[in-house]
């Protein structure tokens, strides 16, 4: 046993007694008791004054109290230390001349761990001393474990939010003129794995894709924003004019073996306004929905493949004409898979019920009601997947 601290409690297995008594006597008594114990550090202070300031020095894993003392008694000390962040979780026991039941309570109900009539049997003593201290440096160890992760859960926020303002800086701007584009983009964590944009690949031809990758967090934005960014940039082997050349492309280009087995699915279209006509292809997306005036709703679908979990050699350009006035829906399956509050899954027919008898709406508004009808429909503001939609209103 020492007497002064030789390295930081936080660096060693170190046990520290703290005995607070105004008798030397009792000082050299239980001094004596601890001698002999490598791992047990001891300071004895006999002004109650001192007591905080030399806690907060000395850092105890184990308080000793004297009950009576001159100026401040044991159990006033007691309250200062459970007030003090420095000492509030430090064990304390409570030493006293006598066994006294009401004594005892009160020293329990101010905040002290453990009550000792004084001198106890040395073998009682350290046991009491070990068990207390033992128990504090648990609860060190768990405090610090928690505060490292909340750390690092502040520094993955941090880090996500900086994700977040990176995506949405690159989604595109709602559009009036060639055509008038709208979108609402929710995801379902504070990021998640779907993106899209739309842009004039030439003076005729203007591209459109959604792309949804399987998961959330870091990973999966990462990956939909390098789709993203290959798409926007055609640094992509590819024909950008023909879809089925973009989607078998993006096949080749992310094996999901080579990007933490995330994939992702893809709805990628052409309109050219000189032919008022849509191209596409698809890899495992939801059909995109064309509503021409006077006409049923069309499914846009298509045959392949999720993008990354397979060579596929067959994906398919289709085509369509696009009448004066008509309406283009892309989106993906979070606003379609819905889990309803009564525990059943909202279909895809009744889905396309919703979108039917909404069709006739303002872009922004058909978004709006579809939003607002998936969160009533699964009795919560938070749903489980991303919410992304895009509508393209094609000019008359």
């Amino acid at each position: 046993m020492s007497h002064a601290p030789s390295v930081p409690f936080e660096m060693s297995n170190t046990i520290r007694v703290l005995l607070v008594d105004d008798q030397e006597i009792i000082g050299k008594a239980v001094e004596l008791m601890l001698k002999g114990e490598p791992d047990l550090e001891f300071l004895h202070v006999t002004n109650p004054v001192e007591a905080i300031p030399t806690a907060i020095r000395f850092k105890p894993t184990i308080i000793l109290q004297d009950l009576i003392m001159p100026e401040v008694d044991g159990l006033t000390l007691v309250k200062f230390y459970r007030a003090h962040p420095a000492t509030k979780e430090v064990p304390i026991v409570v030493l006293s001349a006598r066994e006294e039941p009401v004594t005892k309570a009160k020293a329990f109900e101010v905040g002290a761990n453990d009550y000792i009539v004084k001198l106890p049997d040395r073998l009682e003593l350290l046991a009491r001393v070990r068990y207390h201290s033992s128990g504090y440096r648990h609860l060190l160890e768990r405090n610090d474990a928690y505060q490292q992760i909340e750390a690092s859960r502040k520094t993955m926020a941090y880090q996500i939010q900086s994700a977040l303002k990176y995506v949405q800086s690159l989604l595109p701007q709602p559009m009036d003129t060639p055509v008038r584009a709208r979108w609402n983009y929710l995801p379902c964590t504070s990021l998640g794995g779907d993106t899209f944009n739309y842009y004039m690949l030439d003076d005729d031809n203007m591209a459109i894709f959604l792309l949804d990758v399987t998961g959330h967090g870091l990973d999966s934005a990462f990956l939909s924003v390098s789709v993203m960014n290959v798409l926007r940039s055609r640094s992509l082997d590819a024909n950008f004019l023909d879809p089925a050349s973009v989607t078998d492309g993006l096949n080749k280009a992310f094996p999901m073996e080579n990007y933490g087995d995330k994939s992702f699915t893809i709805w990628y279209g052409v309109y050219s306004f000189s032919k008022r006509e849509i191209a596409w292809s698809g890899g495992g997306h939801p059909p995109s929905i064309l509503m021409c005036p006077g006409r049923e709703i069309e499914l846009l679908d298509s045959d392949g493949p999720i993008i990354g979990i397979m060579p596929w050699d067959e994906f398919v350009t289709s085509r369509r004409p696009v009448a004066p006035g008509s309406r283009l829906f892309v989106y993906s399956d979070g606003c379609h898979e819905i889990h309803l509050a009564d525990g059943r899954e909202w279909t895809f027919a009744e889905f396309l019920d919703i979108v039917k008898q909404n069709r006739d709406l303002e872009s922004s508004e058909f978004l709006t009601r579809l939003l607002a009808i998936c969160r009533s429909l699964a009795g919560t503001d938070v749903l489980d997947d991303d919410f992304t939609a895009t509508i393209l209103d094609f000019p008359r």
